[in-house]
């Protein structure tokens, strides 16, 4: 059975920073783009940040440049998102996703799997 696990959610004040983790089991990612998605109260899902697995591309939403860096480490089977300079509207639930192939997907329905979700709030 496949698993996705998110952690390393949590409250911090603006400016602050936090480290994301997605552990993924059931089965091995090597062929798989990894992405990271959020979800803030009455919205839709929207794209965060995604690593192609086998070349370690990345690609991110223009809210997030500049301020996340995704990585994975092939070893452990898991994924990172490092947020840095965090404001308040970075606020929502942060979903680990895995999609076949190394094309990447801004849609949250393309994917294969998906975690549960991390709740980040970030206070002003």
């Amino acid at each position: 059975q496949v698993q996705l696990v998110e952690s390393g959610g949590g409250l911090v004040q603006a400016g602050g920073s936090l480290r994301l983790s997605c552990a993924a089991s059931g089965r091995t990612f090597s062929n798989y783009a990894m992405a990271w998605f959020r979800q803030a109260p009455g919205k839709e899902h929207k794209f965060v940040a995604i690593i192609t697995w086998s070349t370690s591309s990345t690609y991110y939403a223009d809210s997030v440049k500049g301020r996340f860096i995704i990585s994975r480490d092939n070893a452990k089977n898991t994924v990172y998102l490092q947020m840095n300079s965090l404001k308040p509207e970075d606020t929502a639930v942060y979903y680990c996703a895995a999609r076949y192939g190394n094309n990447w997907s801004s849609r949250f329905h393309e994917y294969d799997y998906w975690g549960q979700g991390t709740q980040v709030t970030v206070s002003s």
